[in-house]
């Protein structure tokens, strides 16, 4: 926790604090949150940030934003919750922050878990870290390939229930007669093959998370064995007299248009007003391109089948950068280990790539000089790439997609040169 004046200063800080986010040759009582924080030269919103203070200034009320900021450890995401101090009149006199590291995603290379640090990701993330402490159930609206069981491990490691188990039901798997023998178990002699008594996967799931994985693909006649399950929390074991209670958060997922499946009566309404208390929906990676070289070298950490781990040569990123990834995350990754087997000497090559891989990076390079690259990036992305890249400003360009011209004018307009 941090106190701070109407003019940005730090003036306060606990021990936590300087201790996560503090480094011993960079004192920071004094100084501006945004110099501390983003390394920015100006306030958050003026460079294209979401500033709470500003807004705290305006509503007089708490705000909460999920930012990435600079630590000694690199880049991470940080859950900031503000609260302005107002005097008699009503005036905004000093701030107190609470930052809050958010541990289930990686603003950096991670071989792990979720990364990613584009504005449309981390819009997604911010309503994670909303809902996970809640027991509202979640569902998770996306294309194939964002990352949907990701999403839904990350709601449970961050919620209440992150000691108990997390157990994935893939309902386009399960047939009908499947369904209720393996949702809610059996008991032994309750049909052909019952040697045992087995436990169903919602008794698997006792005091952790049940995550329903393609919802959308449950027929019509589960449904509503589904609602039964959600609304009253209990269950018999196929075989069973006894009722059994259901004690698990609820994570439901789908690529399918749930709502349109309603409206054409392929969907119980009821079921779904169920599932769609907090929906949250997953960008494509087309929406998140920034994020490429990230998830690229977040893959290429984990080594392959040799102890192997490779690297990309500018040339073939930019290939990657120039993709629209249809398949998404899952594409990209399977194009990577696709790629890595011809990399004898660890360097992934543009023509180790599939051929129709990025086609119009040849368009994009021919591009006049100011032509906007891979994707357009507004000012908060590229003021966020710019200050967190390690390297000269032509390797920035290639980073990004663009011209060296395009990216010098641009970082001008936004006082980063």
């Amino acid at each position: 926790m941090i106190v701070l004046d109407p003019h940005y200063n730090i003036l306060a800080a606990n021990t936590a604090y300087q201790r996560h986010f503090g480094t011993a040759d960079r004192p920071h009582l004094g100084h501006k949150c945004y110099r501390i924080s983003h390394h920015y030269d100006r306030p958050c919103d003026q460079a294209g940030e979401h500033c709470p203070m500003k807004k705290a200034l305006e509503s007089k009320a708490p705000d909460r934003v999920l930012h990435i900021h600079h630590t000694p450890r690199g880049p991470e995401h940080v859950d900031v919750e503000l609260r302005p101090i107002l005097d008699a009149r009503q005036q905004v006199v000093a701030y107190v922050e609470r930052l809050t590291t958010v541990r289930s995603a990686s603003a950096r290379p991670s071989a792990a878990g979720l990364v990613g640090r584009a504005p449309a990701f981390n819009a997604a993330l911010a309503e994670l870290q909303r809902v996970a402490p809640s027991m509202l159930p979640v569902l998770l609206l996306g294309e194939s390939g964002t990352g949907k069981e990701l999403f839904a491990r990350a709601v449970h490691e961050a919620s209440d229930r992150a000691c108990g188990p997390f157990v994935v039901v893939d309902c386009s798997g399960l047939t009908e007669t499947l369904f209720e023998s393996e949702l809610f178990g059996y008991e032994k002699g309750a049909f052909t093959g019952a040697q045992l008594r087995k436990p169903g996967l919602v008794e698997t799931a006792q005091g952790g998370t049940l995550f329903l994985d393609e919802m959308g693909d449950v027929p019509l006649s589960m449904q509503v064995k589904l609602l039964r399950l959600i609304e009253s929390r209990t269950y018999r074991r196929v075989g069973s007299v006894e009722t059994q209670t259901a004690d698990f958060r609820l994570v439901a997922a789908t690529h399918k248009p749930l709502q349109a499946m309603v409206e054409r009566g392929e969907f119980r309404q009821d079921l779904y007003y169920r599932i769609n208390a907090f929906p949250i929906r997953l960008p494509p990676l087309r929406e998140r391109p920034e994020d490429i070289p990230l998830l690229a070298q977040s893959f290429l950490q984990r080594p392959d089948a040799k102890g192997r781990r490779c690297s990309l040569q500018p040339g073939a990123l930019e290939r990657l950068a120039a993709h629209s990834w249809p398949g998404n995350v899952r594409e990209l990754r399977n194009v990577l280990d696709r790629a890595r087997l011809f990399a004898d000497d660890g360097l992934i090559r543009a023509e180790h790539l599939p051929a129709d891989l990025g086609r119009s990076a040849q368009a994009r390079s021919m591009s006049p000089p100011g032509a906007a690259g891979r994707a357009e990036l507004d000012d908060q992305a590229l003021a966020r790439e710019a200050v967190g890249f390690r390297g000269t400003r032509k390797a920035l360009a290639l980073h990004l997609g663009m011209s060296e011209r395009t990216l010098y004018r641009r970082l001008k307009q936004l006082r980063l040169l």
